[in-house]
């Protein structure tokens, strides 16, 4: 039923859109903005169920919207899925970080790891005691023995 529905709202969108370029008119409203930021990701996303996306695919003024807004507001984009231009080298960069991500995120575990351990043993949280017997030939009452002395 959701589908359905979901479905409906679609048509409907794109029988009120028709053949303008906004909702209303020739210049993008608060609307605008509303539908694109549904439309957007249901018509680029990969999505698990397409079904809803097939639909809007096959609603060809509501992708052209899409792609028109994409195109203007977003011109690095123009409608297509890729990514920002990066200055020249950056791409190249981005690929040498990516296989370092799994480690330097291991390193920062570990570090935060040591920082906690460090504090707590400086702020005396945590202690180590020898096990064995004590300074004046006692053993430390377990809360075993405690129980049974009551």
């Amino acid at each position: 039923q959701l589908y359905r529905e979901a479905r409906e709202c679609l048509t409907l969108l794109s029988q009120r859109l028709g053949s303008q370029k906004f909702f209303f008119g020739d210049s993008p409203a608060s609307l605008d903005a509303l539908v694109f930021s549904r439309l957007a990701p249901l018509l680029k996303a990969k999505l698990p169920n397409g079904k809803l996306q097939q639909h809007l695919k096959s609603l060809q003024n509501l992708c052209n919207y899409c792609t028109s807004i994409l195109s203007l507001y977003f011109p690095w984009d123009g409608g297509e899925s890729h990514s920002p231009p990066h200055p020249t080298g950056w791409g190249d960069l981005e690929a040498e970080e990516d296989p370092h991500k799994r480690r330097n995120q291991l390193l920062s575990v570990l570090v935060g790891l040591v920082a906690m351990l460090g504090y707590a043993f400086l702020s005396g949280i945590v202690s180590i005691q020898r096990g064995g017997v004590g300074p004046a030939g006692r053993q430390p009452i377990t809360l075993e023995e405690e129980e049974e002395e009551e």
